[in-house]
């Protein structure tokens, strides 16, 4: 799927599961918007100081950067990216806008 690296499609949305593309210092990746850990807004999340992992806003679990990187395949080309997502080749498709925090927003 293609959608926008930033704007107001900057958000894919795939049966229900919204995914951002984020730009750290660590790289640029898709990555799921919502936190593994409670289901809260990981795309809001700043970074830890040590500056390889990501801090939840809710509950300040920190998720792996390097994890979040490998997870979902995908190439930018100017303002678009296009992922590969897993499995769910009839899920519901369709894209929106979530903010990024300043730590993903590159």
């Amino acid at each position: 799927m293609t959608f926008s690296v930033a704007g107001r499609n900057n958000c894919a949305v795939i049966a229900g599961e919204p995914y951002v593309y984020a730009r750290t210092d660590e790289g640029s990746f898709v990555m799921r918007a919502r936190c593994p850990h409670r289901g809260g807004p990981l795309h809001l999340a700043e970074l830890a100081p040590e500056g390889n992992r990501l801090v939840c806003p809710w509950h300040e679990r920190k998720t792996s950067l390097t994890r979040l990187r490998q997870e979902i395949p995908a190439v930018r080309s100017g303002d678009t990216v296009t992922a590969v997502f897993p499995g769910l080749p009839d899920a519901e498709v369709c894209t929106g806008h979530r903010p990024l925090s300043a730590d993903l927003a590159g």
